[in-house]
């Protein structure tokens, strides 16, 4: 890779830019705002800055990383797709289900190199619970517990959080799209998932105009029952998964990286790795993509990220804030 960009300048921008200089030291990398507009200001691991995409096709970059907000997703994304430049699209896809088709589409057409940032499948005990799941060591599975919370305002301390994109309705935020790792996770992990009920609130606590906290209730192809839960309000930052099965419970936590197996015999630590580096699992998501692009040509590699869209807009269809 000689030429690589990132668009954004949030956080998530930041650590791709980051990245993209341990992966490939003697690259440049670009760097384009959102908005497309003028950057004069420095930005941190940014060796030229360009205003459009235009400017990116017009430079022949290889690789883009899209860490734009949601709604612009499709509109950074479908130029560079069809000028053949392999994009790496930060979660989720798209806001609106027909851009994200469209995506789809023009992936297929231009035969362009595509993924979408699901960033927690790199998780090392993510994978390790997917061996443990594929292997079916719990049996039959009868229900599983999924949770999320962190407070939104600790999320980012240096900027109020009431101007993020999390708190913003008009640029996907809301707990369903910022938190919908989770439901990527689960589907990839027990494959597709129906819509049973759901409670979308916003409280008093944060004062958002979007969902602050969702309970929603699943059930797979297997009718297995899933509730996952989701929300800006947790003081200390909680992340679990619980899988009940025939044989035994999974227990996975995300935060300490560990997963721990419960049977009539008693309590097994599978696997325990608190000091692996987090920041692996974005390094090991591009570096995965560019080692293997000719499969990321194929419009299906999209479609985990579409469904994840399709169960969020179906959820946000029929169930309404409750303030």
């Amino acid at each position: 890779m000689r030429k690589v960009a990132v668009i954004g300048l949030g956080s998530i921008a930041s650590r791709h830019r980051k990245n993209l200089k341990t992966l490939f030291p003697d690259a440049c990398v670009y760097s384009m705002s959102s908005s497309g507009r003028t950057l004069e200001e420095n930005i941190p691991d940014a060796d030229k800055l360009v205003s459009s995409i235009n400017d990116l096709i017009l430079i022949q970059v290889q690789l883009v990383i899209i860490a734009s907000p949601a709604p612009f997703h499709a509109s950074h994304a479908m130029p560079l797709i069809e000028a053949n430049i392999p994009v790496l699209i930060e979660k989720p896809i798209t806001m609106a289900l027909k851009d994200a088709e469209a995506i789809k589409l023009a992936v297929k057409r231009y035969n362009t190199a595509a993924t979408v940032g699901y960033c927690l499948r790199y998780l090392s005990s993510a994978i390790k619970m997917k061996e443990y799941i594929d292997s079916e060591m719990i049996g039959q599975l009868y229900h599983a517990f999924v949770e999320v919370g962190q407070y939104l305002p600790d999320w980012r301390p240096d900027k109020n959080y009431k101007d993020s994109v999390s708190a913003n309705s008009a640029l996907g935020g809301g707990v369903l799209l910022e938190l919908s790792h989770e439901l990527d996770y689960v589907r990839w992990l027990l494959g597709p998932l129906h819509l049973d009920h759901a409670i979308l609130r916003s409280s008093n606590e944060l004062g958002l105009d979007v969902e602050d906290s969702a309970d929603v209730l699943l059930h797979t192809d297997n009718k297995a029952v899933i509730h996952v839960h989701l929300d800006f309000l947790q003081r200390q930052a909680y992340r679990k998964c619980r899988l009940v099965g025939s044989k035994g419970v999974l227990e996975w936590d995300l935060i300490r990286n560990e997963v721990n197996f419960v049977s009539s015999l008693g309590n097994t630590l599978l696997y325990s790795a608190p000091d692996w580096d987090k920041n692996q699992m974005y390094l090991s998501m591009v570096s995965e993509f560019v080692a293997n692009r000719e499969k990321y040509r194929a419009p299906t590699v999209l479609d985990d990220a579409i469904e994840t869209l399709s169960l969020v807009n179906n959820i946000k269809s029929n169930y309404s804030i409750v303030h």
